[in-house]
């Protein structure tokens, strides 16, 4: 018995079609080498990555093409696909950890996938907020906050486009 199951991501298998609705993915993909001009992270085999002395031995060669990653893209242009608010007594009371905590999956997360980043940390009335590039951090970022911290989670995918809010909140 076969099961049906979602792919994520743009397949380039031929008869597919497209699976992500991100509108920073070029349909077709980029032309291969490019460079992000403002991280300089590196488009090779159809995915992004972060690999400095390949981009610093690539970058004077004239087929290189300078572009830049879908994740700079939406920090540009303030395009956030998750949203995670931490709100209550113990966020303040425990924040600069809270913080570390956030910081240090981020930056693990980014060295697997440059195109899933912290857009930014805003404290707003009583909540901290954070905006990522990628739907799947800002649910992840809450998950391990939960693990490690206890409280409510809740996680809502709704809304077109398709927003991730994730709400964490622990008053004691």
């Amino acid at each position: 018995m076969q099961r049906s199951v979602a792919k994520f991501g743009i397949s380039s298998k031929r008869g597919r079609t497209r699976t992500s609705n991100d509108p920073y993915l070029p349909e077709g993909g980029h032309k291969e080498p490019a460079i992000c001009k403002s991280c300089h992270a590196l488009y090779q085999q159809k995915r992004w990555l972060l690999d400095p002395h390949t981009v610093e031995a690539m970058q004077n060669r004239p087929d290189v093409q300078w572009v830049t990653c879908p994740a700079c893209q939406k920090i540009a242009e303030h395009y956030p696909e998750g949203i995670l608010t931490l709100s209550g007594d113990y966020l303040w009371n425990h924040e600069q950890e809270i913080r570390n905590i956030l910081d240090n999956e981020a930056e693990r997360v980014l060295a697997k996938n440059p195109t899933a980043r912290i857009m930014q940390m805003t404290a707003e009335d009583q909540s901290l907020v954070i905006e990522t590039t990628e739907q799947k951090l800002a649910e992840h970022l809450g998950r391990v906050l939960n693990r490690a911290h206890r409280g409510e989670l809740q996680v809502d995918w709704s809304g077109s486009p398709r927003i991730c809010r994730v709400n964490w909140e622990r008053w004691q």
